[in-house]
């Protein structure tokens, strides 16, 4: 059971507000209406300061996941296809969704809807949740009168964009927690393990080489300072998060991307594909190419790719050929983008050219991705066969030192 907040209004006109313990909002609205009352909102009420405090601090607490959306966009347009109405679709929505805080979500569009808004302007209040993307996607299926079909494309094109992001990141984490643990592994040994040479070597007397002194007073410091160091490594990782959400951390990031063997390759066709597959959708869907072009900037993270959708956007105001600029920068997107939107325009076909685009580089990077896991492993090995050798030599060297003067 959960608490709702709700406001009704008598059958003499008069309004109040009240708290009501309810399976869902529709429970609200039967309760209510069984004394004759009509209800002009329920809302799920907050459980308090520290969630909200919780969440503030911790985002993904009451985050809507991607795949959440993609699930709400597919069975939404469903069921309007179906013949319901957009108030009971959101209502069937809201009972079957488990994620609590797209259940408030839904109810509060839900809500909106019924006091005379339209669903792009009520998902527009929920920028946290819904993109522009989102929103520019419902209102062109909203203006054409084909929500259904407007919703099932962005659908699509969302779950296109989430499979490239976890193709992507799923060829990251393999390396990621080899480094990881073989750094974990490092930090145990040079705490427990290392000392007990050091003491050794001292009783000896042994003239330690530099590589050695190293080990050594490395291993000294996290041995006696480990609370010390646990506080540093956790502000380090912290400013390097904060960093990276930065204006000029974003530069950097993607400076990098587009300047490392191998990763630079994936970076762009990952972009060419994302730019493509929204263009392709947006256009698909109705809207106007400017605007088309404007949500694309802000899908597409990287900075150099935006300065290049916003030179394509002022082109086409004056008249231009947007082919023309994607065909200046090849550096960025290949020559193969630039020719199929000239295709496009030259046939009147350009979501459909945008749409091979990406589902072209949508299969290169997935190809791509599964050659840089095959790369990434004996790469792995030999890091890992250096830092192993690099820490042996160092340590053995003081005990055949020894050994020789005996």
């Amino acid at each position: 059971m959960s608490k709702f907040k709700y406001k009704a209004r008598k059958s003499d006109g008069s309004e109040y507000e009240g708290v009501m313990e309810a399976v869902d909002r529709t429970a609200v609205y039967h309760e209510l209406k069984k004394n004759g009352d009509m209800v002009i909102f329920a809302a799920l009420e907050k459980s308090g300061k520290m969630n909200s405090d919780l969440s503030r601090f911790l985002p993904f607490l009451g985050k809507v996941k991607m795949h959440d959306k993609i699930i709400f966009a597919q069975n939404l347009g469903a069921m309007i296809d179906a013949g319901l109405a957009l108030s009971r679709a959101l209502a069937v929505q809201e009972r079957q969704t488990k994620n609590k805080k797209l259940k408030e979500v839904i109810g509060e569009l839900n809500e909106s809807i019924k006091s005379g808004k339209s669903l792009n302007e009520s998902m527009k209040a929920r920028p946290d949740v819904f993109s522009d993307l989102f929103v520019s996607m419902v209102r062109a299926g909203e203006e054409s009168g084909n929500l259904s079909e407007s919703l099932r494309n962005l659908a699509n094109q969302m779950d296109k964009t989430y499979s490239l992001q976890k193709k992507v990141k799923g060829a990251l984490i393999y390396p990621a927690v080899i480094l990881t643990a073989m750094v974990l592994i490092g930090i145990l040994m040079m705490i427990y393990v290392v000392p007990t040479l050091t003491k050794t070597f001292k009783e000896m007397k042994v003239d330690l080489p530099f590589s050695t002194q190293v080990i050594v007073k490395t291993s000294d410091f996290l041995a006696n300072h480990t609370i010390i160091f646990v506080l540093l490594l956790a502000l380090f990782v912290w400013g390097m998060v904060y960093f990276f959400k930065t204006a000029i951390g974003k530069k950097v990031v993607g400076y990098f991307s587009m300047h490392t063997p191998v990763i630079s390759t994936i970076v762009k066709e990952t972009n060419t594909a994302r730019t493509a597959r929204t263009l392709s959708s947006l256009l698909s869907a109705g809207v106007d190419v400017v605007v088309a072009l404007e949500v694309t900037q802000e899908v597409i993270q990287n900075g150099e790719y935006r300065v290049i959708i916003k030179q394509a956007q002022a082109a086409i105001q004056k008249g231009s050929p947007i082919s023309k600029i994607f065909a200046e920068n090849e550096n960025l997107y290949p020559p193969f983008m630039g020719e199929m939107i000239s295709v496009g325009e030259e046939t009147g076909r350009l979501a459909e050219m945008l749409g091979s685009v990406a589902t072209y580089y949508e299969t290169e990077v997935d190809q791509k991705t599964k050659d840089m896991s095959t790369i990434i492993e004996p790469v792995l090995m030999i890091v890992i066969g250096i830092a192993v050798g690099f820490f042996a030599i160092s340590i053995m060297s003081p005990i055949y030192s020894v050994m020789d003067s005996v």
